[in-house]
């Protein structure tokens, strides 16, 4: 398999658009040339992001109902746990996108996690460049919800969604600073049940500038997705946010970020794990083994 000329793809052309994913996805021949000749995209990449359960999947969708008013084109990640078997992604909540499958300007792919930690996809971070050359405006990503550790979508998105519900009640104390710190946007979903208002009052204090270093303060929104209440206020405040001050100040730290990762993945794409632990095993076994002395070799000459 061989990846397409991107002079050849647009924001129409989904098969392509596709398959060239996948071609990236799986690092094939020419894919880093591929890479290389894109043009720069202008989109706005949305993260959506938050523990299982808090209803991510039909926000995403409910969010999309909005977004597809405004008449661009829209590309949706959605990225899922992957199948042990074969590291596909396990499709779970997809169904609830349907009616957008045929819609002209909306793209959705599956992404599988294929391991990774931080709930996202090894290769999303070329996949969403690529997305933004092909010509699409807006480009929502939904990670897989994993909790705590899913920060890693702040070094993506032009704008981060934290979805919480009711009843994490006094969890929201136990979480960690990391993903109270990554949320451009708190949302409060199925907020039609008991306790949410106790709860956005709590989540308020958690957000006092005692506890979280936040130069703003972080709108909460209340929503019940499953009926659109709340959806047009929260696509008004992301409307705001990609638009303002923020989205300038943010966008050469986004970048660095990017090129840092990608920078990181290419200095270690010849290590091998397999590898590794052979060569750690024979050394324990001779005694010879010392952590700091070992990873000396794959230093910088």
């Amino acid at each position: 398999m061989e990846i397409a000329g991107i002079q050849h793809i647009g924001a129409d052309d989904f098969k392509s658009i596709a398959r060239s994913i996948t071609a990236i996805e799986n690092e094939v021949q020419g894919f880093s040339s591929f890479l290389e000749s894109m043009k720069p995209g202008n989109a706005a990449v949305i993260g959506i992001t938050g523990p299982p359960g808090a209803g991510k999947s039909t926000l995403t969708d409910a969010l999309l109902t909005e977004l597809v008013k405004t008449g661009k084109k829209i590309a949706v990640l959605c990225v899922d746990p992957s199948s042990p078997f074969n590291m596909g992604a396990v499709l779970g909540d997809r169904i609830r996108m349907n009616q957008w499958y045929n819609h002209p300007d909306v793209f959705i792919r599956s992404l599988a996690t294929r391991g990774t930690l931080g709930g996202l996809n090894a290769s999303i971070i070329e996949i969403t460049e690529f997305l933004k050359s092909a010509g699409f405006e807006y480009i929502l990503v939904e990670t897989v919800g994993v909790g705590q550790s899913e920060i890693e979508i702040a070094g993506l998105a032009d704008v981060t969604i934290v979805v919480l519900v009711p009843e994490s009640g006094d969890d929201i104390q136990t979480m960690k600073a990391g993903i109270m710190e990554v949320a451009d946007i708190f949302v409060v979903n199925k907020s039609d049940r008991a306790g949410a208002d106790r709860f956005v009052n709590n989540l308020k204090k958690m957000l006092a500038p005692a506890f979280v270093k936040k130069k703003d303060n972080v709108p909460i929104i209340k929503t019940v997705a499953s009926t659109g209440v709340g959806i047009p206020e929260l696509s008004t405040e992301i409307f705001q946010l990609l638009t303002g001050e923020i989205k300038n100040e943010k966008k050469y730290e986004l970048i660095a970020a990017k090129a840092f990762l990608l920078i990181s993945k290419k200095r270690t794409s010849d290590i091998n794990v397999a590898t590794l632990k052979q060569e750690i095993k024979e050394q324990v076994l001779n005694k010879s083994f010392n952590l700091f002395r070992y990873i000396k070799k794959f230093e910088k000459p």
